[in-house]
């Protein structure tokens, strides 16, 4: 099963240690989605937005084990059309939280992400949109 990953999980390392071998990691884009950083992170339909992450292959199995803990149980799989950066599409699972559970701020998480995605080489304009929720 394709995966859009997006957030801290875009990390193959992280996902290493919750004992997830993803495969076929590649980085892409989703149009009409924007990047919301509370104190969790999601994806929110928005017109016009475009939303830059990492697409694995993980077992279904996987998954649900992956977004059964407690801190992303709030979840759920979002069906997107993923367009990678070699040109091609695919489909994809994108684990989103609903829009009126994004609520406070997580300047660590913002820092992290930042991290992870300038070391993934996304567009500087992606980045700026993450650093502005690490302030």
């Amino acid at each position: 099963m394709n995966v859009f990953f997006y957030g801290l999980f875009m990390d193959g390392g992280l996902l290493a240690e919750k004992g997830i071998t993803p495969s076929n990691a590649e980085v892409g884009y989703v149009d009409e989605f924007a990047l919301r950083i509370g104190e969790r992170a999601t994806l929110v339909s928005s017109a016009g937005a475009r939303s830059y992450g990492v697409m694995m292959n993980i077992s279904s199995d996987q998954a649900n084990e992956l977004y059964s803990d407690k801190s992303v149980a709030d979840y759920v799989p979002e069906s997107v059309i993923v367009e990678l950066v070699g040109g091609s599409k695919a489909e994809a699972e994108c684990y989103n939280l609903p829009v009126d559970r994004v609520t406070g701020t997580n300047k660590i998480y913002a820092e992290a992400l930042l991290e992870i995605a300038s070391k993934l080489g996304l567009p500087e304009s992606y980045l700026l949109e993450i650093s502005e929720a690490a302030i």
